[in-house]
């Protein structure tokens, strides 16, 4: 049998008792359907709060679909079908009473490739909690913005450049726009799908030293490709494999003792 490899866990992956803490999310007998295509099968997962989650898994296995499910980003989909159970702080989140856009405002996306708007480094945190009336001055919007870019770790490179276009910043600085961006109307989840697959490996340092800042006050789910990656910034990681949740457990657990053959098989890089 094939040796497992060693990844460099930092003291981020142990530090926090993750069975200690209460679940922040529960999906339970998750399923998503696209037409006839059955592409999540009987997910059941415990996301802790105040922690990171890591879906790992080869292409195409299903992690960016559940995800996606945690703020109804499926919705959008017309032939796309999600059923089962999925809770936040043990309230449904497919119940037809919720409203939606307060689900995103308390659940933000951050996406594979940088997307800021095509407006100021300013306008692009500010626009969020003036859309959803979260500030009653002008004075309070700036607090806002500045506190939002603070948290990115990106006050410092652009305090001086707020009225200029957020397309203009290198694409690690564009990443840390759009957290900014997320976590400026106060969300309790930030969910990334590969947050740092377009960005070189300095820009990435520096995503992961600000996903670990994060997981203070926010609970962080993020689908990444990189196996060394989900070992240096999460506490729990979730193996997916062709729509199955195959295994789950702590971090270190998961990468060095797993107990399923399948995720060995894709930790020693048998399948991929």
């Amino acid at each position: 049998m094939n040796s497992l490899p060693t990844f460099e866990t930092t003291a981020a992956t142990s530090a926090v008792p993750t069975a200690a803490l209460r679940p922040k999310i529960t999906g339970r007998n998750v399923n998503v359907y696209y037409g006839e295509k059955h592409a999540i099968k009987d997910v059941n997962v415990d996301i802790p709060e105040r922690s990171v989650m890591a879906f790992i898994g080869p292409s195409g296995c299903g992690k960016s679909t559940f995800l996606r499910c945690i703020n109804r980003m499926n919705d959008t989909i017309s032939v796309c079908r999600v059923t089962g159970d999925i809770r936040i702080d043990e309230k449904d989140i497919y119940d037809r009473s919720l409203d939606v856009v307060q689900l995103r405002a308390r659940v933000g996306m951050v996406f594979q490739k940088p997307n800021p708007f095509p407006k100021s480094i300013y306008e692009n945190v500010a626009y969020g909690p003036r859309i959803h009336g979260l500030v009653k001055s002008k004075a309070e919007l700036d607090e806002i913005v500045e506190t939002a870019l603070k948290k990115a770790s990106l006050w410092n490179e652009a305090k001086d450049r707020l009225n200029e276009s957020g397309t203009g910043l290198s694409g690690g600085q564009q990443q840390r726009l759009c957290i900014a961006r997320a976590i400026a109307v106060s969300p309790e989840v930030i969910l990334m799908d590969e947050p740092c697959s377009a960005l070189d490996p300095i820009a990435t340092a520096k995503i992961e030293e600000l996903i670990d800042e994060l997981k203070q006050n926010f609970t962080i789910v993020i689908v990444t490709h990189s196996m060394q990656q989900a070992a240096r910034v999460s506490q729990r990681t979730a193996f997916f494999h062709l729509g199955i949740l195959v295994e789950e457990g702590t971090t270190d657990q998961i990468f060095t003792n797993p107990v399923d053959t399948r995720t060995r098989d894709y930790i020693t890089g048998r399948f991929g």
